[in-house]
């Protein structure tokens, strides 16, 4: 009856514990940056996905008309794009002959104010959601 009894009291030690939790906060610590990342490539992949459309009617707007679109309404005016309204309400985009960018509004879940830019000539993105090089 004894041994039964003092395998019942038996439990781990504090030396036990503190290396369980140092093991976990270890994990933590790499776990939530690697989240964080792919959370924002997935933000940031409607907008790659909008520059892209972007890019295309640009260019077909171009060769139509012989002049550079200025802004996303007026691709949309003239019927070469059409963007869903909630990515509008999300992101904001602004074209210039070498560069296509997009800017997180307040309605963006990653937050305001984080901007991913495509490079026309260089075919890259950088910015928010990208690897950094």
């Amino acid at each position: 009856m004894n041994k039964v009894k003092q395998r019942l009291q038996n439990g781990f030690t504090l030396i036990e514990v503190l290396i369980v939790v140092v093991i976990i906060g270890i994990l933590v610590a790499i776990a939530v940056p690697t989240y964080t990342g792919y959370v924002r490539k997935g933000y940031a992949s409607d907008a790659k996905v909008s520059i892209k459309a972007i890019l295309n009617a640009s260019s077909v707007y171009t060769q139509t008309t012989g002049l550079v679109p200025t802004d996303v309404d007026a691709l949309e005016t003239d019927g070469y794009l059409e963007l869903d309204p909630a990515i509008k309400r999300k992101w904001q985009f602004d074209i210039s002959e070498t560069e296509i960018t997009a800017t997180s509004l307040a309605e963006m879940e990653g937050g305001e104010g984080n901007s991913i830019t495509y490079y026309i000539e260089e075919g890259k993105y950088r910015g928010y959601g990208q690897k950094e090089e």
